[in-house]
Protein backbone atom coordinates (compact mmCIF):
# COMPACT_ATOMS: atom_id res chain seq x y z
CA UNK A 1 0.00 0.00 0.00
CA UNK A 2 3.20 2.08 0.31
CA UNK A 3 4.17 4.28 -2.45
CA UNK A 4 7.78 4.40 -3.80
CA UNK A 5 10.10 6.77 -1.59
CA UNK A 6 11.45 9.24 -3.42
CA UNK A 7 14.90 10.98 -2.12
CA UNK A 8 13.58 14.04 -0.94
CA UNK A 9 13.36 15.30 2.86
CA UNK A 10 9.83 15.77 2.85
CA UNK A 11 9.01 12.36 1.19
CA UNK A 12 11.50 10.47 3.58
CA UNK A 13 9.66 12.02 6.14
CA UNK A 14 6.35 10.94 4.95
CA UNK A 15 7.15 7.38 4.36
CA UNK A 16 8.69 7.53 7.97
CA UNK A 17 5.51 8.52 9.35
CA UNK A 18 3.39 6.00 7.55
CA UNK A 19 5.76 3.28 8.32
CA UNK A 20 5.05 4.58 12.25
CA UNK A 21 1.16 4.28 11.30
CA UNK A 22 2.02 0.70 10.08
CA UNK A 23 3.55 -0.56 13.56
CA UNK A 24 1.37 1.60 15.92
CA UNK A 25 -1.89 1.30 14.59
CA UNK A 26 -4.25 -2.44 14.86
CA UNK A 27 -5.39 -3.04 11.25
CA UNK A 28 -9.14 -3.82 10.89
CA UNK A 29 -8.85 -4.06 6.71
CA UNK A 30 -5.06 -5.29 6.10
CA UNK A 31 -3.78 -2.02 7.94
CA UNK A 32 -5.33 0.40 9.18
CA UNK A 33 -4.81 4.31 9.25
CA UNK A 34 -6.09 6.16 12.35
CA UNK A 35 -6.68 9.71 12.44
CA UNK A 36 -5.76 10.23 15.63
CA UNK A 37 -1.68 9.69 14.51
CA UNK A 38 0.60 11.65 12.77
CA UNK A 39 1.70 12.10 9.41
CA UNK A 40 5.56 13.62 8.92
CA UNK A 41 5.01 15.96 12.28
CA UNK A 42 1.52 17.12 11.40
CA UNK A 43 -1.76 15.62 12.57
CA UNK A 44 -4.07 14.25 9.62
CA UNK A 45 -7.59 14.84 10.71
CA UNK A 46 -11.28 13.88 8.70
CA UNK A 47 -13.32 16.40 8.03
CA UNK A 48 -15.84 14.97 10.80
CA UNK A 49 -12.83 15.77 13.72
CA UNK A 50 -12.80 19.46 12.43
CA UNK A 51 -15.66 20.31 14.79
CA UNK A 52 -14.64 23.72 15.30
CA UNK A 53 -15.56 24.32 11.33
CA UNK A 54 -18.97 22.84 11.44
CA UNK A 55 -20.47 22.76 15.24
CA UNK A 56 -20.84 26.95 14.62
CA UNK A 57 -22.87 25.68 11.00
CA UNK A 58 -25.41 23.52 13.11
CA UNK A 59 -25.75 25.81 16.11
CA UNK A 60 -29.85 26.82 16.77
CA UNK A 61 -30.57 24.53 13.60
CA UNK A 62 -32.60 21.04 12.91
CA UNK A 63 -30.50 18.80 11.85
CA UNK A 64 -30.19 15.93 9.03
CA UNK A 65 -27.50 13.34 8.99
CA UNK A 66 -26.71 11.39 5.88
CA UNK A 67 -24.26 8.63 7.67
CA UNK A 68 -23.45 4.68 7.58
CA UNK A 69 -21.22 2.80 9.63
CA UNK A 70 -18.16 4.39 8.29
CA UNK A 71 -19.45 7.91 9.79
CA UNK A 72 -16.66 7.20 12.42
CA UNK A 73 -14.70 10.27 14.60
CA UNK A 74 -11.05 8.98 15.17
CA UNK A 75 -11.73 5.79 14.06
CA UNK A 76 -9.63 2.51 14.70
CA UNK A 77 -8.56 4.11 18.14
CA UNK A 78 -10.21 4.56 21.66
CA UNK A 79 -11.75 7.53 20.86
CA UNK A 80 -14.04 6.07 17.95
CA UNK A 81 -17.25 7.38 18.46
CA UNK A 82 -20.38 7.64 15.54
CA UNK A 83 -21.12 11.26 14.22
CA UNK A 84 -24.44 10.66 15.29
CA UNK A 85 -23.77 10.15 18.99
CA UNK A 86 -20.99 12.90 18.77
CA UNK A 87 -23.43 15.45 17.86
CA UNK A 88 -26.30 14.71 20.10
CA UNK A 89 -23.66 14.50 23.00
CA UNK A 90 -22.88 18.22 21.57
CA UNK A 91 -26.45 19.20 21.89
CA UNK A 92 -27.07 19.50 18.42
CA UNK A 93 -30.57 18.95 17.40
CA UNK A 94 -30.67 16.04 15.03
CA UNK A 95 -33.99 15.26 13.58
CA UNK A 96 -33.68 12.72 11.32
CA UNK A 97 -30.75 10.01 10.11
CA UNK A 98 -31.09 9.20 6.92
CA UNK A 99 -29.58 5.78 5.56
CA UNK A 100 -28.25 5.17 2.18
CA UNK A 101 -27.46 1.60 0.28
CA UNK A 102 -26.52 -0.55 2.64
CA UNK A 103 -28.50 0.57 5.64
CA UNK A 104 -27.06 3.11 8.37
CA UNK A 105 -25.56 -0.14 10.29
CA UNK A 106 -24.38 -1.35 7.13
CA UNK A 107 -25.88 -5.13 7.47
CA UNK A 108 -28.09 -5.17 4.30
CA UNK A 109 -26.84 -6.61 0.89
CA UNK A 110 -26.24 -4.78 -2.50
CA UNK A 111 -29.31 -3.51 -4.28
CA UNK A 112 -31.28 -5.10 -1.27
CA UNK A 113 -34.37 -2.03 -0.20
CA UNK A 114 -33.58 -0.51 2.65
CA UNK A 115 -36.67 0.39 5.32
CA UNK A 116 -37.43 3.06 7.40
CA UNK A 117 -36.98 2.50 11.09
CA UNK A 118 -35.83 3.49 14.24
CA UNK A 119 -32.29 4.27 15.76
CA UNK A 120 -32.49 1.79 19.34
CA UNK A 121 -29.58 3.72 20.03
CA UNK A 122 -30.91 6.90 20.00
CA UNK A 123 -34.56 6.73 19.22
CA UNK A 124 -33.33 8.88 16.00
CA UNK A 125 -36.17 7.90 13.37
CA UNK A 126 -33.83 6.18 10.19
CA UNK A 127 -34.97 7.38 6.58
CA UNK A 128 -34.44 5.00 4.34
CA UNK A 129 -32.70 6.95 0.76
CA UNK A 130 -32.50 3.20 -0.86
CA UNK A 131 -35.99 2.10 -1.10
CA UNK A 132 -39.22 3.58 -2.41
CA UNK A 133 -37.66 6.78 -2.86
CA UNK A 134 -33.82 8.06 -3.25
CA UNK A 135 -33.48 11.71 -2.46
CA UNK A 136 -34.88 13.78 0.67
CA UNK A 137 -38.84 14.27 0.04
CA UNK A 138 -40.23 18.14 0.63
CA UNK A 139 -42.06 16.20 3.65
CA UNK A 140 -38.86 15.17 5.01
CA UNK A 141 -36.71 18.59 4.59
CA UNK A 142 -39.75 20.27 5.82
CA UNK A 143 -38.59 19.22 9.86
CA UNK A 144 -35.01 20.57 9.05
CA UNK A 145 -32.87 23.40 7.85
CA UNK A 146 -29.42 21.78 7.22
CA UNK A 147 -28.34 18.28 6.13
CA UNK A 148 -24.85 16.81 6.72
CA UNK A 149 -23.43 14.05 4.70
CA UNK A 150 -20.54 11.72 6.11
CA UNK A 151 -19.58 8.77 4.58
CA UNK A 152 -16.91 6.70 3.20
CA UNK A 153 -16.63 6.86 -0.07
CA UNK A 154 -13.97 4.46 -2.92
CA UNK A 155 -13.30 6.83 -5.62
CA UNK A 156 -15.38 4.40 -7.97
CA UNK A 157 -18.17 6.06 -10.11
CA UNK A 158 -20.86 3.09 -9.87
CA UNK A 159 -20.40 3.45 -5.82
CA UNK A 160 -23.96 4.30 -5.49
CA UNK A 161 -23.09 6.75 -2.19
CA UNK A 162 -22.09 9.63 -4.14
CA UNK A 163 -25.34 9.16 -6.02
CA UNK A 164 -27.37 9.22 -3.25
CA UNK A 165 -25.20 12.57 -2.03
CA UNK A 166 -25.96 14.19 -5.57
CA UNK A 167 -29.96 12.97 -5.14
CA UNK A 168 -29.71 14.94 -1.20
CA UNK A 169 -27.58 17.63 -2.65
CA UNK A 170 -30.58 18.47 -5.37
CA UNK A 171 -33.39 18.36 -2.72
CA UNK A 172 -31.67 20.27 -0.32
CA UNK A 173 -31.42 22.95 -2.99
CA UNK A 174 -34.88 22.82 -4.16
CA UNK A 175 -36.31 23.37 -0.46
CA UNK A 176 -33.80 25.82 0.55
CA UNK A 177 -31.81 23.64 2.87
CA UNK A 178 -27.92 24.18 3.74
CA UNK A 179 -25.79 21.37 2.16
CA UNK A 180 -22.55 20.08 4.55
CA UNK A 181 -19.71 17.46 3.61
CA UNK A 182 -18.00 16.31 6.08
CA UNK A 183 -14.85 15.02 3.52
CA UNK A 184 -12.88 11.66 3.84
CA UNK A 185 -9.87 10.36 2.31
CA UNK A 186 -10.49 8.23 -1.47
CA UNK A 187 -8.55 5.00 -1.18
CA UNK A 188 -7.88 5.16 -4.72
CA UNK A 189 -7.51 8.75 -4.80
CA UNK A 190 -4.76 8.60 -6.73
CA UNK A 191 -5.87 7.22 -10.01
CA UNK A 192 -8.40 8.55 -12.80
CA UNK A 193 -9.24 5.64 -15.36
CA UNK A 194 -12.01 4.39 -17.67
CA UNK A 195 -14.51 5.41 -19.69
CA UNK A 196 -16.28 8.65 -18.68
CA UNK A 197 -19.71 8.13 -18.32
CA UNK A 198 -22.31 9.23 -21.47
CA UNK A 199 -25.18 10.77 -20.95
CA UNK A 200 -27.20 8.23 -22.67
CA UNK A 201 -26.07 5.56 -19.76
CA UNK A 202 -27.14 8.08 -16.67
CA UNK A 203 -28.57 6.04 -13.84
CA UNK A 204 -28.16 5.89 -9.91
CA UNK A 205 -25.12 3.71 -11.04
CA UNK A 206 -23.52 7.40 -12.50
CA UNK A 207 -25.13 10.21 -12.24
CA UNK A 208 -22.01 12.31 -13.34
CA UNK A 209 -19.89 12.69 -16.35
CA UNK A 210 -16.88 11.79 -14.82
CA UNK A 211 -14.64 8.24 -15.20
CA UNK A 212 -15.37 5.19 -13.55
CA UNK A 213 -12.35 5.84 -11.42
CA UNK A 214 -12.73 9.41 -10.71
CA UNK A 215 -9.27 11.00 -8.49
CA UNK A 216 -11.97 12.87 -6.21
CA UNK A 217 -12.76 13.33 -2.53
CA UNK A 218 -16.57 13.90 -2.10
CA UNK A 219 -15.67 17.03 -1.09
CA UNK A 220 -14.44 17.80 -3.86
CA UNK A 221 -16.79 16.40 -5.96
CA UNK A 222 -19.80 18.29 -4.25
CA UNK A 223 -17.77 21.34 -5.08
CA UNK A 224 -17.49 19.81 -8.95
CA UNK A 225 -21.61 18.99 -8.79
CA UNK A 226 -22.28 22.82 -8.22
CA UNK A 227 -19.49 24.50 -10.15
CA UNK A 228 -20.34 21.98 -13.34
CA UNK A 229 -24.45 22.94 -12.60
CA UNK A 230 -24.98 19.37 -12.60
CA UNK A 231 -27.80 19.27 -9.96
CA UNK A 232 -31.28 19.60 -12.08
CA UNK A 233 -33.09 23.05 -10.28
CA UNK A 234 -32.43 26.76 -10.77
CA UNK A 235 -32.10 27.06 -6.76
CA UNK A 236 -28.67 27.54 -5.79
CA UNK A 237 -27.10 25.11 -3.01
CA UNK A 238 -25.36 26.96 -0.30
CA UNK A 239 -22.72 24.36 0.24
CA UNK A 240 -20.10 23.82 2.65
CA UNK A 241 -17.36 21.86 2.52
CA UNK A 242 -15.32 20.79 5.65
CA UNK A 243 -11.98 19.57 4.37
CA UNK A 244 -9.35 17.21 5.66
CA UNK A 245 -6.50 18.57 7.85
CA UNK A 246 -3.02 17.64 6.51
CA UNK A 247 -3.82 15.06 3.46
CA UNK A 248 -3.22 14.41 -0.07
CA UNK A 249 -3.82 12.08 -2.71
CA UNK A 250 -0.61 10.08 -2.73
CA UNK A 251 -1.01 9.12 1.33
CA UNK A 252 -1.80 5.46 1.64
CA UNK A 253 -4.82 5.19 3.38
CA UNK A 254 -6.50 1.40 4.72
CA UNK A 255 -10.11 2.05 5.90
CA UNK A 256 -10.70 1.29 9.56
CA UNK A 257 -14.29 0.65 8.76
CA UNK A 258 -15.63 -1.55 6.04
CA UNK A 259 -17.53 0.86 3.43
CA UNK A 260 -19.59 -2.06 2.31
CA UNK A 261 -20.61 -6.01 3.34
CA UNK A 262 -18.50 -6.36 -0.23
CA UNK A 263 -15.40 -4.64 0.80
CA UNK A 264 -14.05 -5.70 3.44
CA UNK A 265 -9.93 -5.71 2.63
CA UNK A 266 -8.13 -3.23 1.20
CA UNK A 267 -7.21 -5.17 -2.19
CA UNK A 268 -11.19 -5.39 -2.39
CA UNK A 269 -11.40 -2.09 -2.15
CA UNK A 270 -8.41 -1.60 -4.65
CA UNK A 271 -9.73 -3.97 -7.42
CA UNK A 272 -13.76 -3.02 -6.74
CA UNK A 273 -13.56 -0.73 -10.09
CA UNK A 274 -12.54 -3.78 -12.08
CA UNK A 275 -14.49 -6.55 -11.12
CA UNK A 276 -17.59 -4.99 -10.38
CA UNK A 277 -17.66 -4.98 -14.61
CA UNK A 278 -18.27 -9.14 -14.14
CA UNK A 279 -21.08 -8.42 -12.01
CA UNK A 280 -23.17 -8.42 -15.08
CA UNK A 281 -21.79 -11.46 -16.54
CA UNK A 282 -21.81 -15.40 -15.55
CA UNK A 283 -18.81 -14.72 -13.56
CA UNK A 284 -18.32 -15.32 -9.88
CA UNK A 285 -16.31 -12.39 -8.02
CA UNK A 286 -16.77 -14.03 -4.85
CA UNK A 287 -19.76 -12.63 -3.84
CA UNK A 288 -21.03 -15.35 -1.10
CA UNK A 289 -17.26 -16.59 -0.17
CA UNK A 290 -14.69 -15.37 2.33
CA UNK A 291 -12.83 -13.52 -0.25
CA UNK A 292 -15.52 -10.74 -2.20
CA UNK A 293 -13.96 -8.86 -4.88
CA UNK A 294 -10.75 -10.83 -4.22
CA UNK A 295 -11.26 -13.72 -6.93
CA UNK A 296 -13.13 -14.78 -10.13
CA UNK A 297 -14.76 -18.14 -10.73
CA UNK A 298 -17.07 -20.05 -13.14
CA UNK A 299 -18.21 -24.04 -13.07
CA UNK A 300 -17.35 -24.41 -16.36
CA UNK A 301 -14.87 -21.48 -17.85
CA UNK A 302 -11.47 -22.77 -17.51
CA UNK A 303 -8.86 -20.28 -16.80
CA UNK A 304 -5.84 -22.06 -17.94
CA UNK A 305 -4.95 -20.03 -20.58
CA UNK A 306 -4.77 -17.18 -18.20
CA UNK A 307 -2.60 -18.25 -15.92
CA UNK A 308 1.32 -18.93 -15.01
CA UNK A 309 1.52 -22.75 -13.91
CA UNK A 310 2.72 -21.89 -10.24
CA UNK A 311 -1.10 -20.36 -9.45
CA UNK A 312 -3.73 -22.59 -8.28
CA UNK A 313 -6.90 -23.32 -9.43
CA UNK A 314 -9.36 -23.96 -6.29
CA UNK A 315 -13.18 -24.63 -5.71
CA UNK A 316 -15.27 -22.60 -4.17
CA UNK A 317 -18.90 -22.89 -3.49
CA UNK A 318 -20.64 -19.57 -3.07
CA UNK A 319 -23.96 -19.43 -0.06
CA UNK A 320 -26.17 -17.22 1.05
CA UNK A 321 -24.57 -14.72 3.64
CA UNK A 322 -28.10 -12.41 4.81
CA UNK A 323 -26.01 -9.47 5.74
CA UNK A 324 -23.16 -9.08 2.34
CA UNK A 325 -24.74 -11.64 -0.24
CA UNK A 326 -28.26 -13.38 0.24
CA UNK A 327 -28.53 -14.07 -3.17
CA UNK A 328 -24.95 -14.57 -4.80
CA UNK A 329 -24.05 -16.18 -8.54
CA UNK A 330 -23.80 -20.04 -8.43
CA UNK A 331 -25.31 -20.24 -5.02
CA UNK A 332 -24.54 -23.82 -3.69
CA UNK A 333 -22.82 -25.00 -6.76
CA UNK A 334 -19.13 -25.85 -7.20
CA UNK A 335 -16.83 -23.28 -8.82
CA UNK A 336 -13.12 -23.18 -9.99
CA UNK A 337 -11.71 -19.74 -8.56
CA UNK A 338 -9.04 -18.08 -9.13
CA UNK A 339 -7.24 -15.59 -6.66
CA UNK A 340 -7.08 -11.87 -8.62
CA UNK A 341 -3.89 -11.53 -6.31
CA UNK A 342 -2.27 -14.64 -8.39
CA UNK A 343 -3.61 -13.53 -12.06
CA UNK A 344 -2.35 -9.61 -11.20
CA UNK A 345 -1.10 -8.83 -7.74
CA UNK A 346 -0.40 -4.89 -9.48
CA UNK A 347 -4.39 -4.58 -10.51
CA UNK A 348 -5.16 -0.67 -9.05
CA UNK A 349 -7.38 1.73 -10.64
CA UNK A 350 -9.37 0.89 -13.52
CA UNK A 351 -7.60 -2.36 -15.33
CA UNK A 352 -8.76 -3.66 -18.24
CA UNK A 353 -6.77 -6.31 -19.01
CA UNK A 354 -7.97 -8.90 -16.80
CA UNK A 355 -11.45 -8.07 -18.40
CA UNK A 356 -9.78 -8.73 -21.64
CA UNK A 357 -8.27 -12.19 -20.64
CA UNK A 358 -11.39 -13.47 -18.81
CA UNK A 359 -13.60 -12.47 -22.45
CA UNK A 360 -11.53 -13.60 -24.57
CA UNK A 361 -11.06 -17.22 -23.21
CA UNK A 362 -14.69 -17.37 -22.86
CA UNK A 363 -14.57 -16.50 -26.35
CA UNK A 364 -12.48 -19.33 -27.69
CA UNK A 365 -14.24 -21.85 -25.15
CA UNK A 366 -17.82 -20.69 -26.70
CA UNK A 367 -19.24 -19.84 -23.32
CA UNK A 368 -21.20 -16.80 -23.35
CA UNK A 369 -20.82 -14.16 -20.28
CA UNK A 370 -22.44 -11.35 -20.66
CA UNK A 371 -26.05 -11.49 -18.82
CA UNK A 372 -27.27 -8.05 -19.02
CA UNK A 373 -25.97 -5.96 -21.56
CA UNK A 374 -28.47 -2.97 -20.08
CA UNK A 375 -26.48 -3.19 -16.44
CA UNK A 376 -23.13 -3.84 -17.90
CA UNK A 377 -23.28 -0.27 -20.01
CA UNK A 378 -25.00 1.27 -17.44
CA UNK A 379 -21.78 0.34 -15.05
CA UNK A 380 -19.03 0.87 -17.95
CA UNK A 381 -21.06 4.59 -18.41
CA UNK A 382 -20.64 3.60 -22.34
CA UNK A 383 -21.33 0.67 -24.88
CA UNK A 384 -18.06 0.65 -26.08
CA UNK A 385 -16.21 -1.79 -23.59
CA UNK A 386 -18.65 -4.61 -23.88
CA UNK A 387 -18.96 -4.40 -27.69
CA UNK A 388 -15.23 -3.77 -27.75
CA UNK A 389 -14.44 -6.88 -25.12
CA UNK A 390 -17.15 -9.04 -27.12
CA UNK A 391 -15.16 -8.53 -30.23
CA UNK A 392 -11.65 -9.20 -29.13
CA UNK A 393 -10.18 -5.94 -29.09
CA UNK A 394 -7.00 -5.66 -27.14
CA UNK A 395 -6.59 -3.42 -24.16
CA UNK A 396 -4.43 -0.99 -25.71
CA UNK A 397 -7.46 -0.74 -28.53
CA UNK A 398 -10.10 -0.64 -25.75
CA UNK A 399 -7.83 2.20 -23.51
CA UNK A 400 -7.36 4.38 -26.55
CA UNK A 401 -11.19 5.31 -26.82
CA UNK A 402 -11.14 6.93 -23.56
CA UNK A 403 -8.13 8.83 -24.02
CA UNK A 404 -9.86 12.12 -24.75
CA UNK A 405 -12.22 12.08 -22.56
CA UNK A 406 -10.05 11.62 -19.87
CA UNK A 407 -7.90 14.51 -20.34
CA UNK A 408 -10.89 16.43 -21.06
CA UNK A 409 -11.93 15.46 -17.76
CA UNK A 410 -8.96 16.51 -15.74
CA UNK A 411 -8.81 19.68 -16.98
CA UNK A 412 -12.28 20.24 -16.22
CA UNK A 413 -12.34 18.50 -12.17
CA UNK A 414 -8.95 20.89 -11.84
CA UNK A 415 -10.72 23.76 -10.51
CA UNK A 416 -12.45 21.71 -7.63
CA UNK A 417 -9.57 19.77 -6.02
CA UNK A 418 -8.66 20.48 -2.46
CA UNK A 419 -5.66 18.33 -2.11
CA UNK A 420 -2.24 18.29 -3.44
CA UNK A 421 -1.64 15.54 -6.17
CA UNK A 422 2.12 15.17 -5.35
Amino acid sequence: MFPTPHTSIKNMQKVLGWLLIGLLCPTTLGGCLSSSLVYANTAFQLGAERSELYLPLLANKRVGVIVNPTSVLNPGTRASQHLVDYLVAQGVDVQLVFAPEHGFRGDKGAGEVIADDIDPATQLPIVSLYGQTKRPTQQMLNAIDVLVFDIQDVGVRFYTYISTMHYAMEAAAQHGVEFIVLDRPNPNGQFVAGPVLEPAYRSFLGVHPIPIVHGLTVGELAHMIVGENWLETDKPLNLHVIPMRHYDKTMAYSLPIAPSPNLPTDQAIQWYASLCLFEPTHISVGRGTAYPFQLIGHPNLSFESMIRSAVTIETFTPVSMPSSAPHPKWQDTPIEVVRVAALKPQLSGFDVELLVKVFAAANQQGIELVTSSDFFDKLAGTSTLRLALLTGRSQQEIEAQWQDALRAYKTRRQPYLLYPLH
